[in-house]
This record gives C-alpha cells, sequence and structure tokens, in this order.
C-alpha cells in the first residue's frame, strides 16, 4: 500500500492509516467506540519511518487515536509510552479535550528522572477523527492585490459572541462571522482580508488546565489540520461551517488569512503532557537541548524543530492542507524566526523550512506573513525575511505611537509611513510587505493605548507579571476611564490620528477587530487567557461615549474610502526621490539638520497629489503651506467625523493651525 499521504483515508473498504515516527518499536491504530471501548490494530507496515496499514470496515466518524510502543529515555528526548493514546498530527478533525492532567502526563514524579506513567490516558484527552475527503469544488478566491489589501485581525469567537444581529445560537462561531451583518460591517469599513486568530484545533497549556482557564487565543496548537471544535455552532460540524464561512466572505470579496502557529505545541515542556508529538517521536518533532529538554526560543516550554523533515512535511502539508480543501487565501506566520532556526540555532532566511513553503507551488500563491521575531534576540528579524515574505512591521508600530505621545525622531516615522524602504527595498520587496500596524491581539486595543500607561492583567491570574512593560501608551492625565469630555475628546482624537495615519500610509495596513468599535479591555495588554467581556467585541452604544463607536467606525470607513480612491495611497512601488518632497511647518522644505531636531514634533509629506501634516505635540501647531499650488482640505483627524472645517481651497503660502496630536490631508490642485 502507499506509504504517503499521512492520516486516515477512507476508502470503499475501509481507511488507510499513515504516521511517522524513527523511535517506535511498534504502533497501534485504536479505533474508540462510544462507550470508549477501542479496537487496537497494529500497524505492521514501516517505510521511510513511517507506519501504515489499512483497516477495513472504517467509515467516516470513527473516533481513533495512536499508542506507541517503543524506549522510555527521557534523558535522551525518548519518551515513548503505550499508556498514552495519540492524536494523528494528520487529523483533519479533533474531538475531545484534556480533562486530567495526570492521565495526559507521560511521567511521574519527575518528567526527567521518575518512570513512565501507567494511568490509561484514553478518556482525558482528545481523540482523532475520521473524515470523508471534500468533494465539493472549491470558488475562485478573490485574488485581491497586495498594494489593495486592508486587514483586520480579528479573532472568530470574540468578534460575533455579542453581535445582536447574530443569532444566539451562531454567535462567537464560524457561522457568527459568515453572517450578513458581520460582512457588510467589514465592507463598511473597508477590510480585504481578515487574519483570523488561531482556527487550528488547540488545547490549553498544562498551566492553565491546573486553574481551570483556557488559552482564549488559540496559540496553543494541538491539531495543524483540523479546524477548532469549539467555533461549530453544532457539534462536529466544524469542518463544514469552516468551509461555509470562507465561502461567505470570498463571494464578498474578503480574503481569509490564517494566524498559523508551527512553532510550537500545545504539549508544553518536558514537565507538560503527552497528546501527540512527544509521545510519537519527541526528537524527531521538537528542538532538544541538552539531557532530553526542550530548547525554548517561543517563550511556551518547547520549540518545533525547522530543521527537522517530519516538521518541515507537516508544516508544508497542513498549509497546503487549508488552501486546497478550504480556500484559504494566506497565512501570518506566528513567530516567523524560529521556523529559520533549525535545531534552534542561529537565523537564516534561506533554511529549508522557510526555502520549502516559498517554493511551494501552492504555497506560493498566497498571501505569506512573517512575524519576523520570536522569544529571543537572536530572532529579531524585521526586514530579515525572503522576497516571498511580507512581514508584521514592528518598527513602524513603535515609530508612529512614539510621535503621537511626543517622543522619538520625524526621521523615523518618515520611513515608516512611506512604506519602510530602508527595511525592505534592498531585498527587492514591494511597500506592502511591510504590514503596518499600530495595535495587535497583542498589547492594548487602540482605545486602551490612549487611556492607560501601564498594564493592568491582574485577572490573567499571574499577579500581573504577564505582557510586556514596553507599551508606548499616554493616558491624557487620568489612569483608566474618565468621566472628564475634555479627557475623552483628546483621547478620542490622539487615537484617531493614529488611526489615520496607519490607513494612508503606504504599506499594507492591518487594524484589529474592534478597534473601529472603540473596544476596551480595561488596560489588559494580555488578555490571552480570558474568554469573557473582556476580550468580546462589544457591539452596543458605550456606556461613557455612547456615539463614540459609531463615529469611529464611520471615521474607518471614511480613511479607507480615501485609500482606495487614490493610486498614491496605496502603491505598488516605493516613491522616487522626485516624487515626495518634506515639508517643515515653518514654511520651508526640510533640511538635513531638521532631520536630527530631536524636539521636532511636527512633520509634513509632499506628494505629487497629496500634503500630509502631522502633529504629534500636545499644543496646537502652526504651519505655513507650500507655494507651489492651492489645496484642498480632505481629512482632519482633529474631528470626530474626519471631515475638514471646510473643503475650500488654500492658497500656497497661507498658514494653518494643526490641532494637538492630529494629521491633516489636503489635496493637491493642480497649477492654473
Amino acid at each position: 500500500m502507499p506509504v504517503f499521504p499521512l492520516g486516515a483515508h477512507v476508502d470503499s473498504s475501509g481507511a488507510r492509516f499513515a504516521v511517522a515516527s524513527t523511535s517506535a518499536d511498534a504502533v497501534e491504530v485504536c479505533l474508540v467506540d462510544d462507550d470508549l471501548v477501542e479496537r487496537r490494530v497494529e500497524l505492521t507496515e514501516r517505510t521511510f519511518g513511517v507506519w501504515h496499514g489499512h483497516v477495513p470496515g472504517v467509515r467516516p466518524g470513527q473516533r481513533y487515536g495512536y499508542r506507541v510502543h517503543g524506549r522510555y529515555a527521557p534523558w535522551e528526548g525518548t519518551r515513548t509510552n503505550p499508556h498514552k493514546i495519540l492524536v494523528d498530527p494528520y487529523a483533519t478533525r479533533i474531538t475531545g479535550r484534556v480533562t486530567d492532567l495526570r492521565a495526559a502526563r507521560g511521567w511521574v514524579d519527575d518528567p526527567m528522572t521518575g518512570p513512565a506513567s501507567t494511568i490509561d490516558s484514553l478518556g482525558s484527552v482528545p481523540l482523532s477523527v475520521v473524515e470523508a475527503a471534500a468533494s465539493t469544488p472549491l470558488p475562485p478566491r478573490p485574488d485581491v492585490p497586495w498594494s489593495e489589501t486592508v486587514v483586520s485581525e480579528l479573532h472568530v469567537k470574540g468578534y460575533t459572541m455579542r453581535h445582536p444581529e447574530v443569532p444566539e445560537e451562531h454567535r462567537g462561531t464560524y457561522l457568527g462571522l459568515a453572517h450578513p451583518a458581520v460582512i457588510e460591517h467589514l465592507r463598511r469599513i473597508g477590510v480585504t482580508a481578515v487574519e483570523l486568530l488561531p482556527v487550528c484545533a488547540n488545547a490549553s497549556e498544562p498551566s492553565l488546565v491546573e486553574r481551570g482557564a483556557r488559552n482564549y487565543w488559540g496559540y496553543s496548537t494541538l491539531g495543524f489540520l483540523a479546524p477548532h471544535a469549539d467555533y461549530a455552532s453544532v457539534p462536529g460540524a466544524e469542518t463544514a461551517e469552516f468551509r461555509t464561512m470562507v465561502d461567505a466572505l470570498h463571494a464578498a470579496g474578503i480574503e481569509v488569512i490564517l494566524d498559523f502557529v508551527p512553532n510550537h505545541t500545545c504539549e508544553g515542556g518536558v514537565g507538560g503532557t503527552t497528546l501527540s508529538y512527544r509521545g510519537l517521536d519527541a526528537r524527531a518533532y521538537y528542538s532538544l537541548g541538552g539531557n532530553g529538554h526542550d530548547a525554548d526560543i517561543t517563550g511556551t516550554g518547547n520549540t518545533l524543530d525547522a530543521g527537522s523533515p517530519t516538521v518541515i512535511r507537516l508544516v508544508c502539508d497542513a498549509m497546503r492542507h487549508w488552501v486546497t480543501r478550504y480556500g484559504v487565501d494566506g497565512f501570518r506566520i506566528d513567530l516567523a524566526s524560529v521556523l529559520g532556526r533549525p535545531r534552534s540555532g542561529a537565523f537564516d532566511p534561506h533554511s529549508s523550512l522557510l526555502t520549502a513553503i516559498a517554493v511551494d507551488p501552492v504555497l506560493s500563491t498566497t498571501k505569506l506573513i512573517a512575524e519576523p521575531w520570536d522569544a529571543t534576540g537572536e530572532g529579531y528579524r524585521v526586514g530579515g525575511f525572503g522576497v516571498a515574505w511580507s512581514e508584521w512591521n514592528g518598527r513602524y508600530r513603535d515609530a508612529v505611537r512614539d510621535f503621537f505621545r511626543g517622543h522619538g525622531h520625524i526621521a523615523e516615522l518618515a520611513s515608516r509611513v512611506t512604506g519602510s524602504s530602508d527595511i525592505y527595498k534592498l531585498s527587492g520587496r514591494r511597500p506592502w510587505a511591510s504590514v503596518n500596524f499600530v495595535t495587535a491581539h497583542d498589547g492594548f486595543t487602540l482605545r486602551d493605548l490612549v487611556t492607560y500607561e501601564r498594564k493592568h492583567n491582574e485577572a490573567n491570574g499571574e499577579h500581573n507579571r504577564d505582557g510586556t512593560d514596553d507599551n508606548r501608551s499616554q493616558n491624557f492625565g487620568v489612569e483608566g476611564e474618565s468621566t472628564s469630555p475634555v479627557v475623552r475628546a483628546r483621547r478620542r482624537a490622539a487615537a484617531r490620528a493614529m488611526h489615520a495615519t496607519l490607513l494612508l500610509s503606504i504599506g499594507t495596513p492591518m487594524i484589529v477587530g474592534g478597534d473601529e468599535r472603540w473596544r476596551t479591555q480595561g488596560g489588559n495588554n494580555n488578555a490571552y487567557c480570558l474568554d469573557d467581556e473582556t476580550t468580546w467585541v462589544d457591539w452596543a452604544p458605550d456606556a461613557l461615549d455612547p456615539g463614540a463607536a459609531e463615529a469611529m467606525t464611520a471615521f474607518t470607513a471614511r480613511l479607507t474610502a480615501i485609500r482606495r480612491s487614490s493610486p498614491d495611497l496605496h502603491r505598488d512601488t516605493f516613491l522616487a526621490d522626485t516624487d515626495v518632497r518634506w515639508w517643515n511647518p515653518g514654511g520651508r522644505a526640510m533640511e538635513p539638520h531638521d532631520w536630527h531636531d530631536g524636539h521636532a514634533r511636527t512633520l509634513g509629506l509632499l506628494t505629487l497629489e497629496w500634503l500630509f501634516l502631522l502633529n504629534g505635540d500636545g499644543g496646537a501647531q502652526p504651519c505655513v503651506l507650500p507655494g507651489s499650488a492651492a489645496l484642498v482640505p480632505v481629512l482632519d483627524s482633529s474631528r470626530e467625523d474626519g471631515c475638514p472645517v471646510t473643503d475650500r481651497p488654500l492658497k500656497g503660502g497661507s498658514t494653518v493651525t494643526l490641532p494637538p496630536h492630529s494629521l491633516l490631508l489636503l489635496r493637491r490642485l493642480p497649477a492654473s
């Protein structure tokens, strides 16, 4: 029988099973019935390190797992234990969750020196489910050009859990995100792609299970080919409902990008669980340090080995599966630097795994976005990926936050808002390789960015020690929500200025789903384990500012409409020196010494079509307009709706006043 593909595949008489393990002496596939009674079938064929065989009579819906027999030598990194039933890494559907950590652990007393656990884990851990092959052809993908892409990063559950127009039974599910009211909102604000927080089947880390919490974000993958079951409105229907969601978004012209996490798994470090990879072949899946311990460059306890053929095959096969079965349009790779560090060594942008993804005939046609860092200094690689990759540009985030709180240098901001050519041009990439963002799921929301100067993560149960302290935020004199209309107005104005800068900068803008609804997390900048009103988008009017959510939504829609209207604002190429002129608000072109003025807080950018005036200062600043042509105000971020006080042309050489923390956009008229 054929060795590949891996996983469980139904045919007319049963199912073929194939699983990789180089450390096993024997492998059994275990068929589990509704009463948790199992039938074990030994896979007697072994080819290329893959155990495989055909089991007659198996039909779709059959639950199964693997039991692996072999050496238990933790000090060597080998942890096979037949008492633990294991999820198939290639399962396309996974059911159940960890209910007993003692049963899920492969060790007793000590993970390195203690004996192997003899507690049978069946009934206490997830199982794989045999599925029929997909038969419905995929409709065409939207194929939105990179230069026209506007991304909203959102959580499948959190975005719709409180949406009043979504039927209650569909809230927080794939079908909730497919609801016409949700899709119409995304279209209204100009979104062309949703970047979904992890939707692969995941299981919470042992530390969370112990305290009754869960990994709400989902960065704890158990199965790389299976949609997460909790987001289905009907138990067991996750694969069909995920496909329905993708098709509905595609019909509206919206692409689907998955936040994919091929750098670690949910099993944690050596003291964690044995749910799949650790029990199958820990040395083939994980990067191990000395004495069998997990190397940890992800901050999660374990790291998948990007240099292992087993891992390379799994990652590429899984990504290809999401594209060919569901029509997914792209991937944002979490901690992507790990994929360039085989055996957790030095970063190499031409590593085998990064190269395999970039040259794959299917994956190379999708949008590939790298999060260009990991949990170590060696992994910080903004600008360091190959030509096939776009990147989350953390330098953009920092520059915009700093500018609008009165810090940083205008030279840094100038580079970021014009596409970061200093980072991406030399490698042959285009401006859209810079995925610009001011906020992300990890950190403050846009509202909290102007409301808190310190994190408030006590609800996470980690004594406020988790989450970054480098927030680059401001609170306008009051920590937390304020009843002062003046404080609230100043905060909204600063937020609008940052939002406008993001959506009008050259590059690919990414907003966070809910920022356009003026969402708060109460100052929590790491709400990864809170599955409640803290993280769910509130679609009702805000109690303090009843009109704020609708005003920010309308402002966002106005910005994206302006962006769409002008090819100059969604450029496919970098600005040439002849296309841009930097303007000093004092009424002259910028001179070399201006760029080194550490106290400068205003900046003008003059292109062939537009004049951008940015004021990061807390006070109003006068600005003399260039005298070359008349200019028509198009956007004023200091106003709730973004509409300028006047749209009458302003003469060159006249003076305008830039409000505190603001962006003013003017269109140049042809010289008469």
